[in-house]
């Protein structure tokens, strides 16, 4: 695929709660070519220990909006886990409050479109990045 004809996505995510990146996310990448149209699952990844995607598939030529589907309760599971060996959790039974994040945007040809995700166990901000 030409890179000309097709957009570009990358991502990474940042745990604030923690200050670092969240290591181990599994991200996964769809596409419609059409505000309408079925969407496409493409593939995926996980974050490495930078917090970062590198190996995204590239949406196929015709592409007008990517979906990035981030499945973060297993990485608060494990958080949670590794800090209840220090501490007793106190608060809310343990749930995981966001158990996947799902951003929607509009891609135009020959773009690269990076997002970071902003994540904390409560909350989420997510961004187009440069």
């Amino acid at each position: 695929m030409s890179t000309s004809t097709t957009a570009s996505v990358s991502t990474h995510i940042l745990d604030t709660s923690a200050g670092r990146p969240a290591e181990g996310v599994a991200v996964q990448l769809s596409a419609r070519s059409g505000r309408n149209a079925d969407w496409h699952p493409l593939g995926g990844s996980a974050t490495d220990a930078d917090g970062r995607c590198k190996d995204l598939p590239a949406p196929p030529e015709g592409t007008t909006h990517v979906r990035l589907d981030f499945a973060v309760e297993t990485y608060f599971e494990k958080k949670q886990a590794d800090v209840q060996q220090d501490a007793p959790a106190t608060r809310d039974s343990g749930a995981v409050f966001f158990p996947e994040v799902a951003i929607t945007f509009a891609v135009s040809p020959g773009e690269h479109y990076h997002v970071p995700l902003l994540l904390n166990p409560f909350g989420y901000s997510v961004y187009r990045g440069s």
